[in-house]
């Protein structure tokens, strides 16, 4: 029997008891207006709408596609509309099962179909990542010459996961994460449709936060933790989703973090006093609560860059470098594996030695600027690059620093307004000892006076 999507069989046992699938299956999609998110996919004239037949016009065919985007986001679903969609054969491969021998066998397919009935074919590829390099040049000539129209479907980086050959002849296309208004017009649309819940329970808005939260952007997720709960719920004879329900379903409990309100605010406050406390314990602890509630990584990746400054500084040098990496990752990554780069980030920053030296420094320095102490720079520092600067004695007598043995030249370099003032005061706290010897002895060759 040749692959396929849905299997006839499966099609009419859900017809007739449609309440025996999965609630993610019954709220499939059954067109791309349908769709939740991925409207930067779905515009008149996309890829995935020629596909489906809409605005394929002229001598122009419908491009491959691979569609890449973490799990949960639609790739599947994408795909299943297309079949329901089109006009065109459809089959399905999964590379977890597939070789290169059903690989030729769809495609003699398809050949036969379109030079015998003039049917066009459309496959899709499930994880294609999961293909060897000659398993997908078994691809190539079918798609090259359009015997089949390839929708392969990813969760890894296509550029390091598909051969440069089958990229090049399909059009990549990009799954974003679903947000939290996709899911909840998904979530909403579940308890009302005739293929849902038919509105035997309802979701209170607390417990609908929880659920959104425990989604993490994947609809499949979201419907599955709902049917669950609905389940229960039904059980014990209510009409409501509780969340005490959901906890016990899902078993997880709703952490009490508003990310827009006053927790917001207290827990990151908590995180970061707990770093410049050095209790990575009760670091940890915050930074788990940021995580469960479904804060945004890359505003506490923030956070611990401007602890890595404010709070440690040149007592460990290698804490902002650390912190800007961990930002950098999270961005590409996401979670949940970002919540390792996040633990990595904290528990150094929490361990490091603390100074806030640079914190005091820069406050100091715009202390005395805000309050007018500025001044001219001083005629020897100025710019002598241009014509006549010499005339106005800019740049005269400055004395290159390289040109002395200790490379330190006793000059005035502060403007006479602040010319004595000391706004560094270094710790002798891990690193930042070697900077507090070394702001000494330069101070002390400059001939600076003590203020």
């Amino acid at each position: 029997m040749e692959p396929d999507l849905f299997t006839a069989a499966a099609e009419e046992r859900q017809e007739k008891d449609p309440a025996g699938s999965p609630l993610a299956v019954r709220m499939r999609p059954r067109t791309l207006d349908e769709v939740v998110g991925q409207q930067h996919l779905l515009k008149p004239g996309s890829p995935l709408r020629r596909l489906v037949g809409e605005g394929a016009k002229g001598p122009a065919g419908p491009s491959s596609v691979i569609l890449w985007g973490p799990p949960g986001t639609g790739k599947t679903t994408l795909a299943y509309v297309v079949s329901k969609a089109t006009n065109k054969r459809f089959v399905e491969l999964s590379a977890i099962t597939a070789g290169v021998k059903e690989v030729r066998a769809v495609i003699d397919g398809a050949r036969r179909a379109t030079g015998g009935y003039g049917k066009e074919t459309v496959l899709f590829l499930d994880e294609i990542h999961r293909f060897s390099k000659a398993q997908q040049d078994s691809l190539l000539p079918a798609v090259e010459n359009r015997w089949v129209t390839l929708i392969a479907a990813t969760t890894e980086n296509p550029y390091f996961s598909v051969i440069s050959p089958l990229l090049s002849r399909s059009l990549l296309l990009t799954l974003e994460p679903l947000t939290d208004d996709d899911l909840r017009g998904l979530l909403r649309r579940a308890l009302t449709d005739e293929r849902g819940l038919k509105g035997s329970v309802t979701l209170p808005e607390d417990t609908e936060a929880h659920l959104l939260r425990i989604a993490g952007g994947d609809a499949r997720r979201a419907l599955t933790a709902l049917e669950a709960a609905a389940g229960a719920a039904l059980d014990q004879d209510e009409s409501e989703i509780s969340l005490a329900i959901l906890e016990q379903t899902v078993d997880r409990a709703a952490v009490k973090y508003d990310r827009d309100g006053d927790q917001h605010y207290d827990v990151a406050s908590a995180l970061i006093k707990s770093i410049r406390g050095s209790d990575v314990d009760a670091a940890l602890h915050y930074l788990a609560r940021m995580i469960e509630a479904g804060e945004d990584p890359r505003f506490i990746a923030r956070r611990l860059m401007i602890s890595a400054s404010e709070d440690i500084g040149l007592a460990d040098p290698n804490a902002l470098p650390t912190a800007v990496a961990a930002a950098q990752a999270v961005a590409l990554i996401g979670f949940p594996e970002a919540a390792l780069i996040l633990s990595h980030a904290t528990i150094a920053l929490a361990l490091a030695p603390k100074s806030n030296s640079a914190t005091t420094a820069i406050g100091a320095a715009l202390d005395d600027v805000r309050k007018g102490l500025a001044g001219s720079v001083p005629p020897h520092l100025r710019d002598g690059h241009y014509k006549g600067a010499a005339k106005l004695g800019h740049a005269q007598g400055y004395v290159y620093p390289h040109d002395l043995a200790e490379g330190i030249a006793a000059q005035q370099y502060a403007p006479d307004a602040i010319k004595d003032r000391e706004y560094y005061t270094p710790t002798r706290h891990g690193a930042e000892a070697r900077y507090a010897d070394a702001v000494e002895w330069t101070r002390k060759h400059l001939g600076r006076k003590r203020s």
